[in-house]
Parts: C-alpha cells; sequence; structure tokens
C-alpha cells in the first residue's frame, strides 16, 4: 500500500511558475515509476509526466514538454513537478499516482495509488 499526498499547488499568474511535491508514505516507494495526473474542469484526467523508478526515464506530454520538469528524491520518498511558463490551459487539479507493473504510463488504468489531487488556478 502507498499513500500519496500532493502539495504546492495555488494560484499564479500566467508566465508565472509553481512547483508540486508528492510525497509517499511507503518504504517501497523507490521501486514505483510516478506519474502527475491533471484533469481540468469539464474534461477527462489527462496524463502529465511521470518518472521511472530510478529517475532515469522521464516522459512528458506534449502541452507540458519544455515547461514542466518531473524529478524525484528516493531518499526522501518525493517525486516533484517543476512547472514554468504556466498557461491558463494548465489550471486544473493535478495528481501524482504510483504505477503498477505493467501497462503504459500515459494510461491512467496502469495506475494502483493515488492521491487526493491539488489545485492549480493560471490567471491571465
Amino acid at each position: 500500500q502507498v499513500q500519496l499526498v500532493e502539495s504546492g499547488g495555488g494560484l499564479a499568474q500566467a508566465g508565472g511558475s509553481l512547483e508540486l511535491s508528492c510525497a509517499a508514505s511507503a518504504r517501497t516507494f523507490s521501486i514505483y515509476a510516478i506519474g502527475w495526473f491533471r484533469r481540468a474542469p469539464g474534461k477527462e484526467r489527462e496524463f502529465v509526466a511521470a518518472i521511472s523508478w530510478s529517475g532515469g526515464v522521464t516522459n512528458y506530454a506534449s502541452s507540458v514538454k519544455g515547461r514542466y520538469t518531473i524529478s524525484r528524491d528516493n531518499a526522501k520518498n518525493t517525486v516533484n513537478l517543476q512547472m514554468n511558463s504556466l498557461k491558463p490551459e494548465d489550471t486544473a487539479v493535478y495528481y501524482c499516482a504510483a504505477k503498477g507493473f505493467g501497462g503504459t504510463y500515459y494510461d491512467t488504468r496502469s495506475y494502483a495509488y493515488w492521491g487526493q489531487g491539488t489545485q492549480v488556478i493560471v490567471s491571465s
């Protein structure tokens, strides 16, 4: 069982930055790939970024590539999402999730554990 807690959300202006953090409870955290997803009002949850268990492989949605950076610190059981050059369309609830074994990194069905989410609002 992995419990995930997101933090760092809030209000930012367009062009600004925010850093989200995902803290995990499990000692086995380091074996899981971690993904960030978001759900904008009226839309389905969508993939944002993912990082392998070692941190050596990262993947990004095309909409955030070049603006967001995912990283992890297995010693601290945390995964961060640095978000720069924010746009109003980045407004959403952001979730971190721990991926099970198998499945694709961009598919929500591949993830076994989810946090409660943190709200990000970007004003124009």
